[in-house]
């Protein structure tokens, strides 16, 4: 279909495409421009994929840190919980490449991760991905939720989804009321670039605002798509005005088959410096790395202060340097 629209030789696709499955919906594939768009480079194979990049398979480590079916614990207090195997759309520098579109979730996988959860007290906080949860059907996902309300230790749901970007009309006012009737629960989409927010992403984003759901972004900082101050503040911008938080800019994890994706760290570095003064603070999300073997999270901040014999030099966004009493 690609190949066809744009006049481009469909063989280099398909053996990328042999080996990470190729997805698009109808919706996202009206929205390509061509081989240089940044949209395009999120999702149509490239044989740049198949290069040895040195990088690993699972650069987080979730395999061995896996005590149930589709359970990730990294950390003491919340899980990842894949309870899907597919999304609506597969995108190239996906950190779960070497499993997502090719393995099947089962409703027993869901039975056991549900069971790990409920008989692991210390689990506040369940994080529902894949894959995208919400390519489930809504009674599916309905009895999911269920089971994990029943649990009296688990706070916090979240729901982590790429289909307000790929599939808008997936989001309805009956997914929508369902979701909002298992409070406290959040939503984290991913959207890239400014071009994502379409009237229609916009609408599906404000169902799931008008029925009480907080609504984060994850962005993934990616090379040739979105790797200036000037894209990410845009999109960061329109994120606002559809009451979508900016949650994290990801530096993109080292997953094999996406090295030409990267960006150094002095590149997100250099675009948060350049957002703190032009955006408001509410705008701007926490750049962050996932330490490779599964070691967690961390936020990474440009250097805005240094010690001077006995005076702290800080310095305002706009580069001044300013002397602060400190204690």
């Amino acid at each position: 279909m690609v190949a066809r629209r744009f006049g481009i030789d469909p063989a280099p696709l398909e053996r990328v495409a042999a080996i990470y499955p190729f997805r698009i919906t109808p919706f996202y594939f009206r929205l390509l421009q061509g081989p240089d768009d940044p949209l395009w480079k999120q999702v149509v194979p490239d044989p740049a994929e198949l290069a040895e990049d040195g990088l690993p398979a699972d650069p987080l480590n979730e395999e061995c840190l896996s005590p149930a079916p589709g359970i990730v614990h990294r950390y003491p207090d919340r899980v990842l919980f894949l309870v899907s195997g597919s999304c609506a759309g597969y995108c190239r520098f996906c950190t779960r490449k070497r499993w997502v579109g090719k393995a099947k979730v089962s409703f027993s996988d869901v039975l056991a991760g549900l069971d790990y959860i409920a008989r692991t007290p210390s689990v506040r906080d369940v994080l529902l991905s894949g894959g995208d949860p919400l390519m489930m059907a809504d009674l599916v996902l309905k009895e999911i939720l269920e089971r994990l309300r029943r649990i009296p230790h688990v706070e916090v749901i979240r729901v982590g989804t790429r289909l307000p970007v790929t599939l808008p009309e997936r989001i309805t006012e009956p997914l929508c009321r369902m979701l909002a009737s298992f409070h406290p629960l959040f939503v984290n989409t991913h959207f890239n670039h400014p071009r994502e927010l379409t009237p229609e992403a916009a609408e599906a984003c404000r169902l799931l605002a008008d029925a009480g759901i907080p609504v984060g972004n994850q962005t993934v900082l990616l090379r040739g798509v979105n790797d200036s101050a000037a894209i990410l503040r845009e999109l960061f911008q329109q994120l606002l005005r559809n009451r979508v938080r900016p949650y994290y800019l990801h530096q993109m994890d080292l997953t094999h088959g996406t090295g030409h994706f990267r960006t150094p760290l002095s590149c997100g570095l250099k675009i948060m410096a350049e957002l703190r003064g032009t955006l408001s603070g509410l705008g701007i999300p926490a750049f962050v790395v996932d330490l490779p073997g599964g070691k967690g999270k961390i936020p990474l901040l440009p250097e805005y202060g240094a010690l001077r014999g006995n005076e702290v030099v800080l310095r305002s966004p706009g580069g001044e340097e300013i002397l602060y009493p400190d204690l």
